[in-house]
């Protein structure tokens, strides 16, 4: 049972992370496709002269040497790209249309097994070097950080008291139900 709960979570914490991610590279620094040219929507990058120009150049030198890139809206490859948030960002990501875009991020919060999201964004979520971890407490719709032994144990207790509370539940089916 825990074993399942353990990758149920970690499954929800890579569709999380990717979700979060998508949300930086498309409503705070997102390019759309309009009438065949090329339109910011993004408020981080409509807000940011400095980026702006940055992108222009970008696009006036195709993308050359240090310059930011260019690349398709694809939440399976925009989740992997680092959001910087101190300097200009080294991608952009543009969508045909908004449709195409909501289309694709359909596909990421999808329950259905067939289409969620390859491991290897939960190993990158991993990897960043972080002294803490975060719990999303889905009582409070809050994202928790677990920096302390005490954090960790009043998550452990939640976890505990929803297992007894199915433990029960299960017993109470098999003594009166048979089940």
């Amino acid at each position: 049972m825990v074993t399942f709960l353990c990758a149920t979570c970690a499954r929800l914490h890579s569709r999380l992370f990717c979700v979060l991610q998508c949300y930086f590279f498309t409503i705070e620094f997102g390019l759309c496709k309009q009438d065949g040219q090329l339109r910011a929507y993004g408020a981080g990058l409509l807000s940011s002269i400095g980026e702006l120009k940055q992108l222009r150049l970008c696009l006036l030198q195709h993308a050359l040497s240090d310059k930011a890139q260019v690349k398709t809206f694809d939440p399976k490859t925009t989740c992997l790209q680092e959001c910087l948030i101190t300097t200009f960002q080294e991608a952009y990501f543009v969508s045909e249309s908004f449709e195409e875009a909501k289309e694709k991020m359909r596909q990421v919060v999808s329950p259905d097994p067939s289409k969620q999201l390859p491991h290897l964004m939960l190993d990158f979520a991993k990897s960043i070097n972080r002294p803490f971890s975060v719990y999303f407490n889905p009582y409070t719709q809050s994202i928790e950080i677990l920096k302390d032994t005490r954090s960790i144990e009043n998550v452990v207790q939640d976890l505990r008291s929803d297992l007894n509370t199915v433990c029960d539940a299960l017993s109470k089916m098999n003594r009166y139900l048979g089940i």
